[in-house]
C-alpha cells in the first residue's frame, strides 16, 4: 500500500474524525462487556468527564472566535460592548481624516493669501515707481521683478 497525501476540507476532516470515534466507541463497548462492573462504571465516569471537557473547549473556542471577530477587548473595555459603541469607532476613524483635510484647506488658503500679498506688493511698487513705458518691454525687467527686495 502506497502512502498518499490526502487533503481534506474542514467538513471532511470532521466526518473522518466522527467515523474514527464511532469505531473506537464500538471497539470499547465490545471489550467492556468482559470487564467487571466497577471498572465499567469508572470508565463511564471518565468518558463523561472527557465529553464535558470537550464541550467546554468547544464553547471557549467559539466564544474566542466571536470575540476576535468583534470590536476587540480594548474597545470593549474603553467604550463598552455592543452596537451602541460602534459610533465611537466610526468617530475615531473619521477624525484623523477630517483633521488632514482641514490642514490641507488651511495650507492652501495661506498659500493663496501669500501669493495675493506678493502680487499686490509688486503691483504697488510698479505703480509707485517712475518708469517709462519702454522699460516694461525690456528683457531685463523680468529679472528686476524676480530680484529680492530690500
Amino acid at each position: 500500500m502506497k502512502n498518499q497525501n490526502i487533503t481534506l476540507s474542514a467538513g471532511g476532516l470532521e466526518a473522518l474524525q466522527a467515523r474514527f470515534a464511532l469505531r473506537v466507541t464500538a471497539g470499547l463497548t465490545e471489550a467492556s462487556r468482559e470487564l467487571p462492573h466497577d471498572i465499567t462504571e469508572r470508565l463511564k465516569a471518565a468518558r463523561e468527564q472527557a465529553l464535558e471537557r470537550a464541550r467546554l473547549a468547544r464553547r471557549v473556542e467559539s466564544a474566542s472566535h466571536v470575540q476576535a471577530s468583534g470590536s476587540g477587548p480594548v474597545a470593549s473595555l474603553l467604550w463598552g460592548a455592543g452596537p451602541r459603541s460602534d459610533w465611537w469607532l466610526k468617530l475615531a476613524s473619521i477624525l484623523p481624516i477630517l483633521a488632514l483635510v482641514a490642514g490641507f484647506v488651511l495650507i492652501g488658503h495661506g498659500h493663496t493669501k501669500a501669493q495675493i500679498s506678493t502680487a499686490a506688493e509688486i503691483d504697488a511698487d510698479l505703480l509707485a515707481d517712475d518708469l517709462p513705458p519702454a522699460a516694461y518691454s525690456d528683457p531685463g525687467f523680468v529679472e528686476f521683478l524676480k530680484a529680492p527686495r530690500d
